[in-house]
């Protein structure tokens, strides 16, 4: 098994600390910002960052569901790691300063692929249409915190 990789990032015309604020509000920003490939989202614990646990159902793709149960962690300043309890997935979110007014947001998420002809197919496109699902969501949130 391969360890695969998916980044995503966009500048934000925002402060950082606004756009990591919108991020880490999993009770209320968060679900505004997820786009039709997540359902059944539910804040189970927190809902501010540090110590949330947080669940929904990701479909990447027509055939793939991934039920997933978040533990979310802020292991340094305007950094979001969510890890998956039901399987290897880390998303980790980055905020950081992109000049005034501006944020540059970096959304990587890894985990162990399959093997054989199967984790091929994996390492190839999935990086690909995660990156379009975040892209979705980093729009989205963009276009919350630019009002």
């Amino acid at each position: 098994m391969a360890q695969v990789e998916a980044t995503t990032e966009r500048i934000v015309a925002a402060d950082a600390e606004k756009v990591f604020d919108a991020l880490a509000d999993y009770s209320g920003t968060r679900a505004t910002l997820l786009p039709e490939h997540f359902s059944e989202y539910e804040v189970r614990e927190g809902g501010d960052g540090e110590g949330t646990l947080v669940h929904w159902k990701l479909q990447a793709t027509s055939k793939r569901v991934r039920d997933c149960l978040l533990e979310v962690t802020e292991p340094s300043d305007g950094e979001l790691v969510e890890k998956d309890r039901n399987s290897s997935m880390v998303t980790t979110w980055r905020v950081t300063p992109a000049g005034e007014g501006r944020s540059r947001v970096v959304a990587t998420t890894t985990w162990q692929g399959a093997s054989g002809v199967g984790g091929f197919f994996e390492r190839t496109f999935a990086p690909k249409g995660l990156g379009r699902i975040y892209d979705a969501i980093l729009a989205k949130l963009a276009a919350q915190v630019e009002k």
